[in-house]
């Protein structure tokens, strides 16, 4: 069977699954089997037919020679001194055989050939004439003058007549019956193959455009975001009086709920961001004013030592607020898309001052730098890439453990993109928070975790933990769970990524970010 067009299954697809093939694909093939079905019991039944009929119509011309042999041979045929030869008789047509059988002997045999001259039988074909049985049907056999329909007559004198007629002509005809219905079947087949294809294809058209419109929507950032929402299926392909219309319709139904869905999120969103910016733009005032008077009375009044542990949990508190507070906002700026303040940014010296300053923080553990010997530079905001590369190392800092070793990596891919990457040998990061330490206010009440939660809660303060996990490393170290959160806000805000990796024993933070700035 040839190759039809869009026939052959998509690159990927199994042969031998059929279940990956294509509707199109399935619909053209069954359609071929039941064509070269009908034509196989076509030629089949036409086979059986003309054979039937072909045989028929030899078995009454071998009726009819063996009548004249038989005639032929009867004592008053005129033939003085006993029965002629039946091969003699008058009438006979070329290739007919005809042989006399006496006392279980072959007395004369022979047929006419081409040339109307006697040819004699092989001892071979002696031995098949006498196996015959008289007055029986006839029988097909082969000699060697080719394939006989046979006939054995036994006549009133005791002997046997064997009268035969070639089958080439038989065998030619069905032959050429084999051939036509071959050829016209396969030309058919062909034709009706190329026909159905054109068809199938065109039938499916309307099934083709509600899988692009799918794939489309497949496509789509619909997890966070202002999403427009404005693929439809057409109007062909939606009409609801089709099984196929009807699925479109039912899509395009289903579309119009997702796209309102969509729009009421947002507009939820839009608001809790709101109100987050608005809340903590009005925490600073008060925040502010707890600061200073609490600086005030430590310098005017005189408490006793309870008072001033107690005065001092108030400032300290009131810091961590505040820096909660500035983390909000900052995060909010973000969510709004408000420009950065665009420079070039030399990340091996960034690299080195944000180091420097964490070896004051926490001498207690290695820190060490793997710079190029050239500068590598890019096009950012120089505070907040200093904020992404200080959050990566005070996480690094405050989820390890005394006498870990942190690296700070600075390097500039292939492709042009720069690579800063922070990299620790601590416990690693717990496999169930993994995918979530980039997720905002991950917080759980560290009284309820045990020592072994205590420490595989590694990078749980950016993990958008739900309600009843574990995530007691921010509660533990007192931050505002939202560090890693700003990196990945700041990092795509410049068109970069970061990622991470962790297994016990090495945890590695990587942003990438780009050659060219973000438009």
């Amino acid at each position: 069977m040839p190759t039809l067009s869009g026939v052959t299954p998509a690159p990927g697809h199994d042969w031998r699954n059929p279940s990956t093939w294509h509707l199109r694909t399935r619909l053209v093939l069954v359609a071929m089997a039941l064509l070269v079905t009908i034509c196989g019991a076509v030629g089949v039944f036409s086979y059986v037919s003309m054979d039937s009929f072909l045989t028929h119509q030899l078995d009454e011309q071998l009726g009819a020679a063996a009548h004249r042999s038989n005639e032929f041979g009867r004592p008053d045929s005129g033939s003085p001194g006993g029965r002629p030869d039946p091969l003699e008789a008058k009438g006979q047509g070329i290739g007919t055989l005809n042989a006399r059988e006496q006392n279980g002997r072959i007395a004369s045999a022979g047929f006419l050939a081409g040339d109307a001259t006697r040819k004699s039988l092989s001892a071979d074909d002696n031995a098949v004439l006498l196996g015959l049985t008289p007055n029986a049907a006839p029988v097909d056999r082969t000699l060697s003058a080719g394939a006989y329909r046979l006939i054995a007559t036994q006549t009133q004198y005791g002997d046997i007549i064997v009268t035969g007629l070639p089958l080439e002509e038989k065998q030619n005809t069905l032959g050429s019956l084999v051939g036509t219905l071959a050829a016209v079947s396969a030309g058919g087949l062909v034709l009706i193959g190329l026909i159905g294809t054109a068809l199938i294809r065109r039938t499916m058209e309307p099934l083709e455009k509600l899988s692009e419109v799918a794939t489309k929507v497949s496509r789509l950032p619909l997890d966070a975001g202002e999403v427009a929402l404005g693929v439809r299926v057409p109007a062909s392909a939606a009409h609801p009086g089709t099984e196929v219309g009807s699925v479109g319709h039912a899509l395009n139904q289903m579309l119009d709920n997702v796209s309102n869905a969509l729009q009421a999120r947002q507009e939820s969103e839009m608001k809790v961001r709101q109100f987050v910016a608005d809340a903590s733009h009005e925490l600073r005032t008060p925040l502010t004013a707890i600061r200073g008077y609490t600086e005030l009375m430590r310098m005017t009044e005189h408490f006793t030592p309870d008072g001033e542990k107690s005065l001092a949990r108030v400032q300290s508190q009131s810091e961590r607020m505040t820096a909660l507070v500035e983390d909000l906002l900052l995060l909010a700026r973000l969510d709004e898309g408000q420009p950065l303040k665009m420079a070039d940014v030399d990340l091996t010296q960034l690299a080195v001052e944000t180091v420097s300053d964490e070896k004051v923080m926490a001498p207690d553990r290695s820190w060490k730098l793997d710079l190029p010997e050239e500068p590598v530079v890019v096009r950012g905001d120089t505070t907040a890439l200093h904020q992404v590369l200080a959050n990566l190392l005070s996480n690094a800092r405050k989820h390890t453990d005394p006498g870990t070793t942190v690296v700070t990596r600075v390097m500039r891919s292939a492709d042009g993109s720069a690579v800063v990457s922070v990299t620790d040998d601590g416990a690693g990061i717990a496999p169930e928070f993994l995918g979530k330490v980039f997720a905002r206010f991950a917080r759980a009440d560290a009284s309820r975790a045990n020592p072994a939660e205590r420490a595989g809660a590694r990078g749980a303060a950016g993990a958008g933990a739900g309600p009843g996990a574990i995530a007691t490393a921010t509660a533990v170290q007192g931050t505002s769970g939202l560090g890693l959160s700003i990196v990945q806000s700041i990092v795509a805000a410049h068109g970069g990524t970061v990622e991470v990796s962790s297994r016990p024993g090495r945890t590695e933070f990587a942003v990438r970010l780009p050659a060219a700035p973000p438009a």
